[in-house]
């Protein structure tokens, strides 16, 4: 190898490792959020990855983890709406992206999850009563979530003006 060669090699090598490093410490972030260690992996490589989408074959071979536990992973990611299946053109292999703007994806999908809540707290509130402890709680647990479903809706419009003005590339 030439000296340009090496020096391009060891930038890749160097780029890497720092890629590596990022994946770990973020997932372990997640994890201590409450995320699954091996979906925090796969979903922070694939948040990592510079087209923001790998094969089954690329997460396995960068974290170093079964074709298993790539599936159960993507599975569970798939599921709360962080990561969508694509088949990769004139093949058929699948491949894992994460939304361009994935935390305002994941937010968003979460209103649907608040609905169901406020819902089953609301069956909560008339099957107890207001006027009893239990009751309270529930209509005070219920009161929270409709304040932070408005909350959060004021906040996705901020954030989408907001990210007009970001010079992101």
């Amino acid at each position: 190898m030439g000296t340009d060669e090496t020096e391009s090699a060891t930038a890749i090598d160097s780029t890497e490792a720092a890629r590596s490093r990022f994946v770990e410490r973020f997932a372990a972030q997640l994890v201590e959020a409450g995320m699954t260690r091996m979906p925090a992996r796969i979903f922070t490589a694939l948040l990592a990855s510079d087209s923001g989408a790998l094969t089954s074959a690329q997460l396995g071979e960068q974290l170093k983890v079964s074709p298993a536990a790539v599936s159960g992973a993507v599975r569970y990611l798939s599921q709360q709406h962080m990561v969508t299946r694509e088949r990769e053109p004139g093949t058929r292999r699948d491949i894992f992206r994460v939304h361009d703007n994935q935390w305002y994806e994941t937010l968003t999908n979460r209103d649907s999850v608040l609905k169901r809540w406020e819902d089953a707290l609301r069956e909560g509130v008339a099957a107890l009563g207001v006027g009893s402890p239990a009751g309270r709680r529930i209509a005070e647990t219920l009161a929270f979530f409709e304040f932070v479903e408005v909350e959060l809706g004021a906040m996705m419009d901020r954030w989408r003006e907001h990210r007009k003005t970001l010079d992101l590339g």
